[in-house]
């Protein structure tokens, strides 16, 4: 498992960045926040094309940048992939690729070259001429371009801000499958909680130039004590499901979670598949006794870990466990008053089944 080492302090305008901390990279690590928080500067410092940063930056044991010495960008092994695709105009996607291949260094490992475009579905789009191409398949040209230049390690700004839904819907398969597929780690930077919840196994909470949080995605989406996070109507927690059984009829499907089952909208998966499954806060509502003809589809009985309220707002937050793994619901602090909830109460998680995104 590759270790990133950050000592960094940079002024930049009005704006400072301080960053003093170490992440273990594997798998996806999402840096979240508000726009102007500092991720992009971030990544542009780490890949080495910020020079107004003082400080040490390290790879896996080897310094990138201390002091006044600093390691090129093309030298590190740290790509960084921009919103913007910033595709070669004069070159088709074939060439693109191409010349990724030609600059990668030899003598290090990288992910083959027809493997690559068969997993980025890109095997009809050689011959195009990248003015040509959507949004999504732009995007996809340049991951895997990115991939042919042998990284050590991927910087992803913001890729998906600039697609539709069922654009970024579709590319995000592919981003998820990346450190598995090509053992590379992916620093992921994103102001959206929906791709951080689907994409991260780690995320860093930042604010005005600060890491303020950081950890496993489960446990950061499910603290009530992150205003960043809690505030927004967006928010909620993490569950880690395997697809049991798909009733076509019905055109849903059902997963286990622990001990109980949830049912949801017909999902294109296997059965034995893993799934993540984010559940909104706002999508769960509580009881206090088992409740019967209702149209909610999944009721989980759960014990209220935890309340969190705030006198300027007429919401409450309630982390609940159930069965080991927890849920948040977001509900009216009246709602806490009049059903009598403090931690430890039995409680009953009602969640419509159309609300459970995948």
């Amino acid at each position: 498992m590759a270790q990133l080492t950050l000592d960094l302090q940079a002024t930049l305008g009005d704006f400072s960045l301080q960053v003093d901390d170490q992440l273990q990279m594997d798998g996806i690590t999402a840096l979240f926040g508000p726009s102007g928080s500092g991720k992009s500067t971030l990544l542009r410092i780490i890949a080495g094309l910020e020079t107004r940063a003082t400080g040490k930056v390290a790879f896996n044991g080897e310094t990138w940048q201390h002091a006044r010495m600093r390691v090129p960008a093309h030298v590190r092994g740290a790509t960084l992939l921009f919103q913007d695709v910033r595709l070669f105009p004069h070159l088709d996607v074939g060439g693109n690729l191409d010349y990724a291949a030609r600059r990668a260094p030899p003598s290090r490992d990288g992910a083959d070259r027809h493997d690559i475009i068969r997993s980025l579905e890109l095997d009809n789009l050689l011959d195009r001429r990248t003015q040509t191409l959507s949004g999504g398949e732009a995007q996809r040209v340049a991951i895997a371009r990115a991939l042919l230049a042998r990284p050590r390690l991927l910087l992803m700004d913001e890729p998906l801000a600039a697609l539709d839904l069922g654009r970024r819907a579709r590319l995000l398969d592919r981003i998820e499958e990346l450190p598995r597929r090509f053992g590379i780690p992916v620093l992921y930077v994103t102001h959206a909680i929906d791709e951080v919840a689907r994409l991260a196994d780690h995320t860093v909470l930042m604010q005005s130039g600060r890491w303020i949080a950081r950890g496993d995605t489960a446990d950061i989406l499910e603290r009530l004590d992150l205003p960043d996070l809690a505030a927004g109507s967006d928010t909620g927690a993490l569950l880690n499901a395997t697809v049991a059984s798909h009733d076509d009829a019905l055109a849903l499907t059902r997963l286990t979670v622990g001990s109980w089952t949830l049912s949801v909208p017909a999902l294109n998966r296997p059965a034995g598949a893993e799934v993540r499954l984010r559940v909104r806060a706002r999508d769960v509502a509580l009881a206090t006794e088992r409740p019967s003809a209702i149209s909610i589809r999944n009721v989980l009985e759960g014990r209220v870990l935890e309340i969190t309220t705030d006198g300027q707002s007429p919401y409450a937050e309630v982390l609940i466990d159930v069965d080991g793994s927890h849920l948040r619901a977001r509900i009216t602090r009246a709602s806490v008053a009049e059903l009598a909830l403090v931690a430890g109460s039995r409680v009953y998680a009602l969640i419509k089944s159309i609300a459970l995104d995948s």
